[in-house]
């Protein structure tokens, strides 16, 4: 049918059920009228059937007809049956296509641009007029890199992490300008089948967006929180440097004196580093001072905050909670 009326505005909310467009249905009623009569004439000949089937039963019993004119009146019956229901199925079928002259939004969200414009001509159902997209919630696609995937493997394994209960991660979302997204939302999908193509396997995330912070085609960080490092080691970033041999921190010995001790680290955890291996809880770690430092200095400890203008401070590292 041709496109009466866009009864919304591009670009602007719209609610569910809310008409979209209005779209000429007088062919279309032209056609359920017509399917509606074929019904009652089917109806008609289906009783008519009925009737002669009726009358021809007892004079078949008596012999009185022949057992073709007696089969015939049993076909013509179930015929008309059948061609009933027929009818009725094209009514329904004229009635859905009437129906899809009242365009409505099939979900709350907002409106896309008009696909087509007042007085164009809709060929069917299969046609776009407009997208409507929902906002609230937002779900966020994203991937798990494999080798991430791994590593958390080997850690949960080891005892090093261990996952929310029932997977339920925590997911917060980091903006294109730097900030986190106010609200948090859950992990909803998680596939099992890694992409050969980015070597990541496909996950969703539902986030509420009452406010319409977030659209859709944006890109963001996803965060997922919830699982923990029990008894973790953590010491500043700025307290390891880099050798020939990897990565070291200078630890304060039971004579005040600096001595290097080489490092295995994992991950960022802030702005500090996550230690696999090399400090351990009650190590004396020095942060401050670094760059007038080398092996065997002595070392004069500061209390927590000092900055002292001449001597190395040292910190112990922390479990990270």
């Amino acid at each position: 049918g041709i496109i009466l009326k866009r009864n919304f505005t591009e670009g602007a909310p719209v609610k569910e059920g809310q008409s979209l467009y209005t779209i000429d249905p007088a062919q279309l009623e032209a056609a359920a009228a017509r399917a509606e009569a074929d019904v009652v004439a089917a109806q008609a000949r289906l009783e008519q059937a009925k009737r002669n089937a009726a009358r021809l039963k007892p004079l078949y019993a008596e012999k009185a007809v022949s057992q073709k004119e007696n089969d015939d009146a049993v076909s013509a019956e179930e015929i008309s049956a059948a061609d009933l229901k027929a009818a009725r199925a094209r009514l329904i079928e004229a009635k859905l296509s009437l129906s899809y002259t009242k365009v409505e939004a099939p979900v709350s969200g907002v409106a896309s641009r008009s696909l087509r414009s007042e007085g164009s001509l809709v060929g069917g159902p299969e046609t776009l007029l407009t997208t409507v997209m929902q906002v609230n919630p937002m779900w966020v696609n994203f991937g798990i890199p494999d080798n991430e995937q791994a590593q958390l493997s080997r850690d949960v394994q080891s005892g090093r992490v261990a996952l929310p209960k029932d997977g339920a991660f925590e997911v917060a979302l980091k903006l294109a300008d730097g900030s986190i997204y106010e609200l948090a939302g859950k992990l909803n999908f998680s596939d099992v089948r890694v992409s050969p193509t980015t070597g990541t396997r496909e996950a969703r995330a539902e986030l509420p967006n009452p406010k319409g912070v977030l659209r859709p085609g944006e890109f963001v960080r996803v965060i997922l929180r919830g699982a923990t490092r029990p008894n973790a080691i953590t010491v500043p970033q700025r307290a390891v440097l880099e050798g020939p041999q990897g990565k070291f921190v200078y630890i304060v010995d039971e004579n005040n004196t600096a001595q290097p001790r080489p490092i295995e680290v994992g991950e960022w955890a802030g702005d500090a580093w996550i230690i696999n291996k090399g400090v351990k809880p009650g190590d004396r770690v020095i942060v401050e001072g670094l760059m007038r430092l080398g092996p065997g200095a002595p070392v004069r400890i500061a209390e927590a905050g000092a900055k002292p203008a001449a001597q190395p401070q040292q910190q112990k590292p922390q479990p990270k909670k």
